[in-house]
């Protein structure tokens, strides 16, 4: 043993057999959490998902959506756009200061981005139209996705969502599913935001089915293994409590590791399921938040997203500020919860989707601001965060991170830049660190 003061390499006690045998027994969790839980990659999810029904959809729709929504603030400012949304932000609870941030904003995003995920849709949305006319509407959705790409009008995510899997549908939604992609995958490359959802999953076989599906889409159009990814909607109680005791949703992304994008949660059909009265049904019942409590268990550190549903109340007519009021908190209660997307169903829903979306950014963004420059400054120095920096943080009034917390701050901030909410300009000068060292910190 080497003596006090030695510069002398120290030496352990434990024998190198010992040591092997550690290795040999934890390498099959190395092996899981490597494969299995990548965590997220870094790539931009969208605050939002829009559907609408299959024979409505044209490459024009977002536009037009951004108009009608521009126009329902518009008659709500008294055709005044700028008055309308800050009348929108003061329904919604914004103080002077938030307010004066988001309306320049959301009017910015209406005009320019008004959709960021579309889905074409052939399920509730369109429903039984018989083989021949749904064969033509799948054809026609491909030449206008084709159409939206080519010319610059496609959002950046788009794709459909097709009939569920079970026996009375499941023929029609896999002709559906193949019609699309096939038609996609013959004008050339697929566009980078394609995405496919799958309806009323109750059993893991259902989402090995659809694995088995696009892995055939793949190896017919020559596709690289792997590029057919695929969201679940999770509408059905089975899904979260399985026939055996288990919960089945917590082994999708075990048993197709790679293909699932994104679990969705649907709102009425799973709380229908559940026998809850219709007006009782909502995205903040109690059976709601506890599906959605599981589903968030299930992909925590997977990279699977996760979505939210919609509210059926819509902001028309008399009832637009109170539908408006209701939509906005749910999308802060949604984003306050860890659910970053959920679903729109209607034009006049945009503004308040976007005004709610932004101000919950700019809320937390300052302090995080912060947090994140002191944080990284420690770092810079050399120092251990919950070392030498706790005085700092005491001295400042601030709060010490731990590297866990700073890695969910710069996912915050880069979730508010990716959907507008925070300007690159803004991070790089309160942050004061490039963009791209924030997003490495984020997703490691």
């Amino acid at each position: 043993m080497a003596a006090p003061g030695s510069t002398a390499p120290a030496v352990g006690a434990m024998s190198a057999s010992a040591l092997a045998e550690i290795d040999t027994l934890l390498a099959s969790t190395d092996h899981l959490l490597a494969t299995n839980y990548p965590g997220d990659d870094g790539s931009r999810q969208p605050v939002h998902t829009v559907y609408v029904p299959a024979d409505r959809y044209s490459p024009s729709l977002p536009a037009e959506w951004g108009e009608r929504a521009l126009a329902a603030v518009d008659a709500h400012g008294a055709l005044e756009v700028q008055a309308g949304l800050e009348k929108l932000s003061a329904l919604l609870g914004q103080d002077a200061a938030c307010a004066a941030a988001v309306v320049p904003r959301v009017l910015a995003k209406l005009q320019s981005e008004p959709i960021e995920d579309l889905r074409i849709d052939f399920e509730d949305g369109y429903g039984d139209r018989g083989d021949e006319v749904e064969d033509a509407d799948a054809l026609a959705a491909a030449a206008a996705v084709i159409e939206a790409v080519a010319t610059g009008q496609a959002p950046p995510f788009i794709g459909i969502r097709f009939k569920c899997f079970e026996a009375a549908t499941r023929a029609r939604g896999l002709r559906t599913l193949d019609l699309f992609v096939t038609a996609l995958a013959s004008a050339g490359e697929l566009p980078s935001g394609l995405m496919l959802t799958v309806p009323k999953v109750s059993t893991v076989e259902q989402v090995q089915a659809m694995a088995l599906a696009v892995a055939e889409l793949e190896r017919v159009h020559a596709l690289p293994a792997g590029r057919l990814r695929f969201e679940v909607q999770v509408e059905t109680p089975q899904l979260i409590l399985g026939a055996d005791g288990t919960s089945p949703v917590a082994r999708l992304a075990h048993v197709v590791p790679g293909r699932i994008s994104a679990l969705h949660y649907g709102t009425y059909d799973y709380s229908a399921s559940l026998e809850i009265s219709a007006q009782y049904q909502s995205m903040e019942h109690p059976v709601a938040d506890f599906a959605k409590e599981v589903m968030q268990l299930a992909v925590a550190g997977t990279g699977i997203r996760l979505s939210d549903g919609s509210t059926n109340v819509m902001p028309v007519g008399a009832g637009v500020e109170g539908a408006w009021r209701l939509h906005g908190r749910l999308v802060r209660r949604s984003l306050e919860r860890g659910f970053y997307q959920g679903w729109d169903l209607h034009a006049a829903q945009l503004p308040s989707r976007f005004s709610a979306t932004y101000a919950f950014y700019r809320d937390g963004y300052a302090a995080g601001a912060a947090r994140l420059r002191n944080y990284l400054r420690a770092a810079d120095a050399g120092r251990d965060a919950a070392g030498d920096a706790a005085g700092d943080a005491a001295a400042n009034g601030a709060v010490m991170d731990e590297p866990a917390t700073a890695r969910a701050l710069a996912g915050f901030v880069c979730r508010g830049l990716d959907c507008g909410a925070i300007s690159a300009a803004e991070i790089e000068s309160d942050v004061a660190v490039p963009v791209s060292r924030l997003q490495k910190l984020a997703h490691p």
